[in-house]
Formats: C-alpha cells, structure tokens, sequence
C-alpha cells in the first residue's frame, strides 16, 4: 500500500493501514457473479456491469451493456428492487434570478440486467442529484429528489407515468450568501434520504447549513416540513446516513460504559465544505417531528485534511463508517475512503484510510453480503472493486477495476462516473 505523501506517518499517530488479502474457502471455490449499475455524465447513460468471480478466487470486472437515456447529464440512479425498476435524475437545469430550467426524471425497468426505457417527464426541478423512494399507507410509493442548482425539493408518485408533473416542488431561497459564499450563494438540497422508520425524509442542504426534515404523509404521500436541523455554519451538509441501536447490537464499547449508553438513532452527516462528520442524537417529538443533538465533530483523516480535498459519500455497515475523500491523492494520485468505528453512545472513532483506486470517489457502495465495496470514482470515471472483511471492517485489496465510458474533467463537475449501485 503506498505512502501518504504531505502527511505524518500513520505510525506516529498511533494508527496503521491495514491491507487484507484475498481469502478464498472450499464453500467459495466456485463461480459467481453479480450485477451493477453505474451513470455516466458526459455518455448520458446508463452501463450494466457484470462482477464474476471465479473458482480460484479471481474477479473479473466487463462491461454488459449500456444505454443512452436519462436526460442531458444522468447524475443519481436508484434500484427499487422489489419492482425491478431503476429512477434516474437528470442534473441538468437551474433557477436563479433570471429564470428557471427543468430537468428530466426516467424510469427504467431491469429485467436480468438489461434496462428498458419505460417512462420519462421533462417536468423535474433543475439540477438533480439524488432521489430516494418512501412509502405512503396501502403500500403506495413515491420518489424525493434533492434539486442542487434548483434549490428545491421535488416528490412523484409511482409508478411514473410520461410526462407526469410533481406531486410537490418545494422551492427554497437564502436571505444572504452563507459563510462560504461562492458555495452557498443559494439552498443547495444534495440528498434525500430516509429515517430508520420511513416517516421522514431527510434534505442535506450544503448552500443553507441545514438538513431539512419532512414528515411523510402517509395518506397522500406529501412531505409536511418540519423544523430543520441547523448545521454548523460554513459546514456545507452534503450527504448523510442513519445508526440505529437495533442496527449496532454488537458496538464496541470504551472503557466500561453500560447498554444505558447507548444512542437510539444517530445521523451522521458529511459536511463537504468543512471535511468533518458530525454526528447528532436524533429523538422523535410528541409534536410530529424530530430533534437533534450534536454529540460528535472531527475530521475523518489522520490530520486535517490536505488543500482542496473534500467529503463525498457517507456509508454505514453495522459499527463501521465509511467516507469518500475527493482529491487528496494519497495514494499515487488516487484517493481515499476513510474508515471510521462507531461507539455504543453513537460516537466515533477514525481508523484507518485506503485507496479509492481512481480519481474523486463521487460515491460509493457496499453489496449486502458486505464483503465488497464498489467505488466509482468521478474523474478518472472507473468502478473499482475492493475486498471488505464484513466481520472487521477492514477494506482490503482491489481485485477489480473497469474504466467506464471516458475519463472526466477535473474543472467540470457535470463530467465523468455519476454514480454507482448494485443490483440486489
């Protein structure tokens, strides 16, 4: 594993990087193989990959298809695996002072890998660049989609239909420039993301420091707001992921604290401006909706981080935490996902760093065995695959990597991999 160049050795922080070598045992020794999804901004498509892994152990990584749809740039894609459908934002449009320019949203059937175009409108907000799909009673669904340069918030019922307009479109506005202003000149929603109990959607707004809260109606599937999480200032909330202690049962513990300890729902939240994770105890109020309490602040690096890095996607599995660091290029010019281990009282602890294998880990994600981790990487626009050991946690050697359509521009964020999923 290479140096860290600019930094401290680890040794002298008392920490290590940790590499773990393949393991294959007589119940693996046999062939598999499994599907991933990843857009591509500057393709305008959709790729189906095929991960095979062989009796020996070795994986191979091809490309199985493509497809050119999902609007002008193709930035988010979500697997509703229960109706074999994927929902794409397209990242193209704005708002600002002059005027307003939508997007698209596309629906796509996956039937053994192969997508199908099956649906479309033209009436999404600007600029999307992450949906989520949450439930009403009765078993209805609809889909959340966080608008960056739309400043807004837009939700659809599904199935979508041609053409459909919005169930809602809510637009947000700034009274003034944030404390970074050439970042937080406008509400930047960068997320959208469920509670543990699927009742609230939860917004990252990295323009407005604030995780916007809305509580699901269940009845007709509209978000009813609630009073924000206030981030801290400057801190530029992009992406965050939930704990719950049913989820972490097996947390370890510092020193003898007692199961009294234990945090209930923690959200931890990547601030892309200021490079820390914070953590905040989350409570549910008599009133309908949420309240939080900061518990945790640090940087996710063994020093602060080095100029011009940045905090992308945030992941959770069990106790441990993972965070993509954009732009560091401690690992020969490629960067980082770091590892951080999580406490019973729901704070945590920095572990270790390992090579994202490629260029600005835009994001990233974790198959449901947990032994694997597929990162796809903006710039140099490759998914690589990387072995996690799912009872340490530890990331270990990248047994796969594939470049994915053409490489992107460093200076252009609508450029390169958009994103990354498995199909499970």
């Amino acid at each position: 594993m290479s140096s860290i160049p600019g930094l401290r050795t680890l040794a002298t922080l008392g920490l290590s990087l940790v590499s773990i070598p393949a393991l294959v045992t007589q119940a693996q020794a046999q062939a598999t193989a499994a599907t991933l999804f990843a857009s591509h901004y500057n393709t305008q498509s959709i790729y189906t990959l095929s991960l095979a892994r062989a009796s020996n152990g070795s994986y191979t990584l091809t490309e199985s298809s493509n497809l050119k749809t999902c609007g002008r740039y193709p930035s988010w894609i979500t697997l509703d695996a229960d109706t074999g459908t994927i929902y794409c934002s397209d990242e193209y449009g704005w708002k600002n002072d002059n005027e307003s320019v939508n997007g698209s949203l596309t629906a796509l059937s996956v039937d053994g890998g192969v997508l199908t175009e099956i649906a479309k409108t033209d009436t999404s907000a600007g600029s999307a660049v992450n949906n989520v799909v949450y439930e009403g009673e009765g078993g209805e669904q609809y889909l959340a989609i966080a608008h960056y340069s739309g400043s807004a918030v837009s939700t659809y019922a599904l199935p979508l239909e041609d053409e459909a307009g919005p169930l809602q479109r809510l637009e947000f506005e700034l009274s003034a420039p944030g404390t970074v202003p050439e970042r937080q000149d406008a509400p930047h929603p960068h997320q959208a993301i469920l509670d543990p109990t699927g009742a609230f959607v939860l917004v990252p707004d990295l323009g407005a420091d604030l995780v916007r809260v809305f509580a699901i109606d269940k009845a007709n599937g509209n978000l009813n707001t609630c009073p924000p999480l206030n981030y801290t200032a400057g801190g530029g909330p992009r992406h965050g992921v939930f704990s719950t202690a049913s989820e972490n049962q097996e947390l370890r513990v510092k020193g003898s604290r007692a199961p009294s300890d234990s945090a209930e729902t923690v959200l931890y939240v990547a601030g892309e401006l200021s490079g820390k994770v914070e953590a905040f105890a989350v409570s549910y109020q008599d009133s309908g909706c949420l309240a939080f309490k900061q518990i945790e602040a640090e940087v996710p690096y063994p020093e602060e981080l080095p100029e011009g890095a940045s905090l992308s996607e945030i992941r959770l599995v069990d106790s441990h935490l993972y965070v993509s660091v954009r732009q560091d290029k401690a690992f020969d010019g490629n960067d980082s996902i770091a590892k951080l281990v999580l406490d019973r009282d729901g704070t945590f602890e920095f572990q270790d760093i390992h090579t994202s294998g490629g260029e600005v880990p835009r994001t990233f994600a974790i198959n449901k065995a947990g032994d694997l981790v597929a990162v796809g990487n903006q710039v140099s626009s490759n998914v690589a695959i990387v072995e996690r050991d799912p009872d340490t946690g530890l990331l270990g050697s990248i047994v796969a990597s594939l470049l994915i359509g053409t490489p992107g521009d460093p200076d252009n964020s609508v450029s390169g991999l958009s994103s990354i999923i498995w199909d499970e």
